[in-house]
């Protein structure tokens, strides 16, 4: 996108039925407040209290999304037309219809369209979570809806390069089109805890584990690990339902882990608790597409936390850790030996973690000031020069 006049403030339209109860939202638009960018929202909620969008049942929901669109878009798009012009109109995740619809009227006032995609309809449905097959009437649909959607946007935002990279393969995009900004993590609910204190060798480990029961975080992967080490040296604590919900509650009903506790929710501000009396926490584990493409939620906010990090190995969290990074434990996919080795190493390296504040240098590289340095430079809008860097660095 053309970098704004050195001299004009960095000024850019928020514009869409965008989800702020995502905190992917909610932290790019506070990271362009941090870094001196007027935002002017043009917003209107049809998400709120839907979490997980995939597994919207029961018409009565459906239909109610459906019209709160629709009494919705006239009211942005009229709004919209009022509105002085915009070099840049930014439309968050979930905008696939958003960025349909806004097109013509962006070019009719020579506006540029950044959509955040964030997570791909296609990639999600119907190769990661399998709920189509990739033959099946639904699924072509959702394809060359996302198809069409990539075609209107000036500039395109994913999480990782590596899930921009699949999405320009995917849809046979030019690689400059699509840029990556992190996650990254609220700090202001996942503050840095109190460093690990010292544990007698009898006493267990807590290992935590929060997230939607979908494939992507390979659940089974985890209760195998802890069937396995079932022995009273460590305590499984997981927190979350979903898609996979009545299958592992099948599995354990058959055959229980003595070891492990379940809850089904508990609060977002209630989740930085849950990683404090965690000795460890838990990444995503899936072999699939999706999982090598991203890097979930609770891998920042737990490393926002300080608290050792066991995850897949990935082209993605490479782009954010390394193996040798103290308190990170990287290990194949679907594979519940690897992970009950992690733990084994980790109950040896513990002792040396005690006392000692983790991961220093990422956390400046996952705030939301970070964050929205990184946004800035891809959208082309200038940034307070004193905000910190996306390398962690100040300038």
């Amino acid at each position: 996108m053309k970098v704004e006049e050195a001299n004009a403030a960095p000024k850019i339209l928020v514009w869409g039925t965008y989800d702020i109860g995502k905190p992917r939202t909610r932290i790019l638009l506070e990271g362009l407040r941090l870094n001196g960018v007027d935002l002017v929202e043009c917003h209107a909620s049809v998400w709120s209290g839907i979490e997980d969008k995939s597994q919207l049942i029961g018409w009565r929901k459906k239909i109610k999304v459906i019209l709160s669109w629709i009494i919705a878009y006239p009211t942005l798009i009229s709004r919209f037309m009022r509105l002085p012009r915009y070099q840049t109109v930014l439309v968050p995740y979930m905008g696939h219809l958003d960025v349909l619809l806004l097109w013509p009227f962006a070019k009719l006032k020579g506006s540029q369209v950044a959509w955040d995609i964030f997570i791909s309809l296609y990639n999600t449905i119907v190769e990661d979570r399998q709920m189509f097959s990739n033959t099946h009437p639904v699924s072509r649909l959702i394809y060359v809806f996302e198809w069409l959607a990539s075609r209107a946007a000036d500039r395109m935002l994913m999480d990782t390069r590596a899930h921009a990279d699949y999405f320009v393969r995917r849809y046979h995009l030019p690689d400059e089109r699509l840029g990556a900004v992190f996650v990254g993590a609220e700090v202001e609910h996942f503050p840095l805890l109190k460093p690990l204190g010292p544990k007698e060798s009898s006493e267990p480990i807590t290992i935590l584990f929060y997230g939607q029961f979908i494939p992507l975080h390979g659940i089974r992967t985890i209760v195998e690990a802890a069937r396995e080490l079932d022995d009273g040296t460590v305590r499984w604590v997981l927190i979350g339902r979903g898609q996979e919900e009545g299958a592992i509650r099948q599995e354990l009903d058959a055959n229980p882990v003595k070891h492990l506790e379940w809850l089904s929710w508990v609060r977002y501000q209630e989740l930085v608790d849950w990683i404090a009396r965690a000795d460890i926490c838990l990444g995503i584990f899936s072999k699939s597409e999706k999982a090598a493409s991203v890097i979930p939620n609770k891998a920042f906010q737990v490393i926002s936390s300080g608290r050792p990090l066991i995850t897949r190995d990935s082209p993605a969290i490479r782009e954010l850790v390394s193996e040798d990074e103290p308190g990170i434990f990287l290990v194949s996919p679907e594979d519940s030996p690897a992970l009950v080795d992690a733990i084994k190493r980790f109950r040896k390296e513990r002792p040396n973690l005690v006392g000692r504040p983790l991961f220093e240098n990422l956390r400046k590289r996952i705030s939301a000031q970070a964050t929205g340095v990184a946004l800035c430079a891809e959208l082309g809008l200038r940034y307070a020069p004193d905000k910190v860097m996306q390398s962690g660095e100040t300038d």
